[in-house]
């Protein structure tokens, strides 16, 4: 049977990518080459919306992008000048094709279709609330929710009746919707998810990184604010902010692992941040080592920055297969427990012998860890000391990250001389916050009003988790499907 690799879930995963392009000769295909670019952000499925100025056209299915957008005639059935489209994994929730976005819907106003990178924390109970009232859902997705809060609202005008459904909403989103009056992109009043705008002739593009937009040869206009309503239509481009201002706290994680490298996040180089991280960790916890080699591909960037600031010279220690999918045959546990190989192998010819310094982006459940320590302990490896360019992450994530509980955490679960007793490690260490926030250009953490989202590390979360706190309180819930 096919069944996901084991050593996958040992990654905190970004559920989805968005990308949205309004005024383009051939919107499809742009949008499908920029999700083409965000595809590490959600392999589970894709979609696209397009709007020809009088009907709608979608195509959504399971799988990648390349093998569902890569027909022409996929593409020419996706007319218009405007579509949106979106990448996605699956979590807790259900793996159907009625999950997978953009989601649409005819309201009064006429189609509604929206891509949503995010995690609603109320969802569970304003569903509950909208079901009460006669609201019929067509999904598990917390996505959803928004379509009805629009449909229901008591005001006239589209953009009134979106920001009175955003008002009622908590947690994180950064949206593209495509309506016939025009396109509307926005995120949440904190900026925990990211949202960029970017110009491609005279079409205007929406996306969750910058890398989109040179993939498709767009032009990086600015970040779409925190709280921020950016209006396209034939008038031209308005920004509305109905939002009370808040101290943005986007999530670090992008820096640390969700983002390609060389993207551009928050005005600063992905990859710099990266090196910079590995640096610090560097400073903070020196070993003696012959070299320092990454868990590739996440951990090379800090590794370069580790090798550079402590002299040990940088080596490709872990050879890592580019063939393997997320998915393969297991039919038992001798393959299965091999199944890391299948993606890893030590240059055991290096390795023997030697003392490494291991460095990866993070530890999330810990099997990956141990099963690559051993790897190289298997190689001939004399000392094996792992240094991770994140603090343990402890606390699980309510804000569109695919984060196991938090009872499955293996910082939740053991101090660090368990964690490094639990991988066989010689040593292990992480990063500080501290030490983390001055690798991003900040003096250290403000505990006062931090500057990003740092809950799967500090527990302190930026919003209310209204669903959380029913689940904990014994309350029924129904079971979310992630955006």
């Amino acid at each position: 049977m096919l069944t996901t690799n084991p050593f996958d879930d040992d990654k905190l995963r970004e559920e989805c990518g968005i990308f949205g392009i309004w005024g383009a000769e051939t919107a499809s295909a742009v949008v499908a080459l920029g999700l083409h670019a965000l595809q590490h952000r959600g392999q589970e499925a894709a979609g696209i919306t397009s709007y020809d100025g009088r009907l709608f056209h979608s195509h959504r299915a399971q799988g990648h992008v390349a093998g569902n957008f890569d027909k022409d005639e996929i593409i020419r059935n996706l007319a218009g000048p405007s579509a949106i489209g979106h990448v996605r994994y699956s979590t807790t929730g259900e793996t159907a094709l009625r999950n997978v976005q953009p989601l649409f819907a005819e309201l009064s106003s006429g189609g509604f279709a929206v891509a949503h990178n995010g995690n609603i924390s109320n969802a569970m109970k304003l569903r509950r609330e909208l079901n009460a009232r006669g609201s019929i859902f067509q999904s598990t997705s917390d996505t959803e929710v928004i379509i009805h809060l629009v449909a229901t609202s008591g005001y006239t005008a589209l953009v009134d009746r979106f920001v009175d459904a955003l008002k009622q909403v908590e947690g994180a989103y950064s949206l593209i919707c495509l309506t016939a009056e025009g396109m509307i992109a926005c995120r949440d009043p904190l900026g925990i998810r990211p949202l960029v705008m970017g110009r491609l002739g005279d079409a205007i593009i929406f996306a969750s990184e910058t890398v989109a937009l040179d993939v498709v040869g767009a032009t990086f206009i600015r970040s779409v604010d925190p709280g921020e309503l950016v209006l396209v239509t034939e008038a031209g481009v308005k920004s509305l902010r109905p939002f009370e201002a808040r101290s943005p706290r986007p999530c670090i994680f992008e820096h640390i692992y969700f983002a390609r490298p060389d993207s551009i996040m928050d005005g600063t180089s992905v990859y710099s941040v990266r090196k910079e991280i590995g640096a610090e960790l560097a400073r903070e916890m020196p070993v003696d080592a012959d070299y320092v080699v990454p868990v590739p591909d996440s951990g090379v960037p800090a590794a370069i920055g580790y090798a550079q600031e402590s002299g040990i010279p940088f080596e490709l220690g872990i050879i890592r297969s580019h063939y393997v999918g997320r998915t393969f045959i297991q039919p038992g546990d001798q393959v299965r427990h091999l199944g890391v190989k299948l993606k890893h192998n030590a240059n055991s010819a290096l390795i023997k012998g030697k003392r490494i310094v291991l460095i990866d982006d993070s530890i999330v459940r810990g099997t990956t860890s141990l099963k690559i320590v051993q790897m190289l302990r298997d190689a001939g490896a004399a000392e094996v000391h792992m240094r991770i360019a994140s603090p343990p992450t402890a606390h699980s994530c309510f804000y569109g990250v695919d984060t196991p509980e938090r009872g499955k955490l293996l910082a939740a679960r053991m101090d660090l001389g368990e964690m490094a007793r639990y991988i066989d490690a010689d040593s292990l260490a992480f990063i500080s916050v501290d030490g983390l926030y001055r690798a991003l250009g900040e003096n250290g953490r403000a505990a006062a009003q931090p500057q990003y989202c740092d809950a799967c590390f500090t527990g302190d979360y930026p919003t209310t988790l209204t669903d959380q706190g029913e689940a904990e309180a014994g309350q029924p819930a129904l079971t979310p499907s992630y955006a």
